[in-house]
């Protein structure tokens, strides 16, 4: 897949957050987030991200497991850090179990992106929208346009 269609299929992705007390709130890239999760973020920052499918490359199952309970365990070890949900990313013909974070700096996020080989995660700020966030080491690097 080129890089315009792995973008296109990231925008069109339902990013799901599982909700303390059942049900989901589905982020859209480019949009504003559900209010069901506003109370929980306030005006702090805010990722999705994951580790399955390192570069969108499909692992086994166990592979995908262990990187994300690393992923896990890297974010309980971030300092100011609020919260973390479940969560699942759904496209077209494919699911990711993903994680929502209250808390993370850009830098940090970005840092983890790198580190669990993630071509882009989603993140925010406060009560803005969703924003696609492409990271690789290599050009184009940042907001995805």
């Amino acid at each position: 897949m080129d890089d315009s269609a792995l973008i296109a299929a990231y925008r069109a992705t339902d990013y799901r957050v599982r909700l303390a007390r059942g049900g989901w709130a589905c982020i859209r890239v480019d949009a504003p987030l559900p209010s069901s999760l506003l109370t929980m973020i306030g005006m702090n920052s805010w990722a999705f991200i994951t580790a399955w499918n390192p570069f969108s490359q499909i692992l086994q199952r166990a592979q995908n497991h262990a990187a994300q309970h690393a992923l896990l365990a890297a974010l309980r070890k971030l300092s100011g850090l609020i919260s973390i949900r479940p969560a699942v990313g759904v496209g077209e013909g494919w699911r990711e179990p993903s994680l929502f974070v209250v808390g993370p700096t850009l830098a940090d996020t970005d840092a983890l992106a790198q580190q669990f080989r993630q071509n882009a995660y989603v993140h925010g700020l406060g009560d803005g929208y969703a924003r696609l966030r492409l990271s690789s080491d290599s050009p184009p690097h940042g907001q995805a346009g």
